[in-house]
């Protein structure tokens, strides 16, 4: 087992459109006054996965600092099983080969159907780079995002796919490194994002580290 390096997969389920963008902030009153009002829409819901990734040996943050990185990406392919990965007007063959292409805070557009990558909007608003349309139209939005010496990748979709990359990324341990499956709605600060850095034998409530034999 690689101890020093480790995998999180930090899941949110059920959040509006506009609870998608990551926040640390504590929840106040008046949140919790304008969570109510919105329970009371149907507005439709969808969930954000962040693939992040620490090597405490070095010192090292972001999913593309540990060592089997090209296997987390091969894992999560094979777990979405798509038709094709767009990004920067151009449709790529392989999901690697789209997140290479692109830059921090640039998005790769997971196809659902053949022809979808062809009814692609102009996306000119970088807070949230097109998201209405397109997981209105059930493509899958993987967004690069700056971690402190890397990048982490977050994933944006209308179905919950949580349960089709778990078993794919789970054969990746023991040997590959330590994985946490975090519920990222029972923390809000940097601190516990970056809970390996200090608790590591502890983990809080709701991280969840997962072996071969972890059933979901």
């Amino acid at each position: 087992m690689n101890s020093s390096q480790i995998f999180k997969l930090i899941f949110k389920h059920d959040l509006r459109l506009n609870e998608l963008a990551d926040n640390n902030a504590a929840s106040t009153p008046k949140d919790a006054e304008a969570s109510i009002l919105d329970f009371m829409k149907p507005d439709p819901t969808y969930s954000r996965l962040h693939f992040s990734g620490t090597d405490l040996e070095t010192e090292e943050f972001g999913i593309n600092t540990l060592t089997e990185y090209a296997s987390i990406i091969e894992a999560i392919e094979r777990g979405l099983n798509a038709h094709s990965y767009s990004a920067n007007n151009e449709i790529y063959s392989t999901f690697m080969e789209a997140v290479q292409s692109i830059d921090v805070n640039q998005g790769v557009f997971i196809s659902p159907t053949e022809n979808a990558t062809k009814q692609l909007p102009s996306i000119h608003n970088e807070e949230d780079f097109g998201l209405k349309f397109l997981l209105e139209n059930e493509f899958i939005v993987v967004h690069k995002v700056a971690a402190p010496t890397g990048f982490d990748l977050v994933l944006y979709s209308q179905d919950n796919v949580y349960f089709d990359l778990f078993p794919h990324l789970q054969n990746l341990v023991p040997d590959a490194f330590r994985f946490f499956s975090i519920n990222g709605k029972k923390f809000n600060t940097e601190r516990h994002f970056y809970f390996e850095t200090w608790t590591l034998a502890r983990p809080p409530h709701g991280f969840e580290e997962v072996f071969p034999e972890t059933v979901i």
